[in-house]
């Protein structure tokens, strides 16, 4: 098989970079002038635990982008051994062929004011896998461990893809990876005929 390397977008990182450090002002403002609000629907206490929650969630973000925007490596890569994940915080390096029991798109909406509109995630690519504790325990730091149990609860499995981060589209790269998963399933049924 022919390795297959998607790199990881640059403009599309800076630009997440940007937005959170936008947040992270945001939060800064919010703790040192809330007093000053216009308005004074919410309490003095409210906006300065709102202000911290965005310096806090978006300065981790702020780390993890700008860890991704000056590494070298591939963004994902697809071969033999299977696929080499380096897309996003929860990325945990190669899962193997023989691990993967599907593939799927999915989009998750939350809803906002519950009435008026709802916000829609970036499509994420999960991985259904038969070994979710492998995966799991191969994470490297206490952030990205709770978020793969969180995915593994909320999604069947710890393992997403999300191509924001990476140049290409969503449904070209299940493609691919489909595609590549069912020449190694096909593979396999002849290896155990013969």
């Amino acid at each position: 098989m022919e390795e297959i390397i998607i790199r990881l977008s640059k403009t599309k990182l800076v630009l997440m970079l940007i937005l959170c450090l936008a947040f992270i002002f945001g939060g800064f403002y919010m703790v040192i002038d809330s007093n000053k609000s216009i308005d004074n629907r919410y309490s003095e206490d409210y906006l300065v635990f709102i202000g911290l929650l965005a310096i806090l969630f978006c300065g981790l973000g702020v780390f993890f982008i700008a860890k991704k925007i000056f590494s070298g490596k591939a963004g994902l890569t697809i071969n033999d051994k299977g696929i080499i994940d380096n897309s996003n915080a929860t990325s945990i390096g190669l899962i193997e062929w023989d691990d993967i029991s599907g593939v799927e798109t999915i989009q998750v909406s939350v809803p906002v004011y519950e009435y008026f509109f709802t916000v829609s995630s970036p499509k994420m690519l999960i991985i259904k896998t038969s070994k979710p504790e492998k995966y799991i325990e191969r994470s490297k730091n206490i952030i990205s461990k709770e978020a793969m149990k969180t995915n593994n609860r909320m999604y069947g499995t710890p393992l997403t893809i999300t191509s924001h981060t990476l140049k290409i589209k969503s449904s070209k790269l299940e493609k691919i990876i489909t595609e590549q998963l069912n020449k190694r399933k096909i593979k396999n049924v002849l290896q155990h005929r013969v």
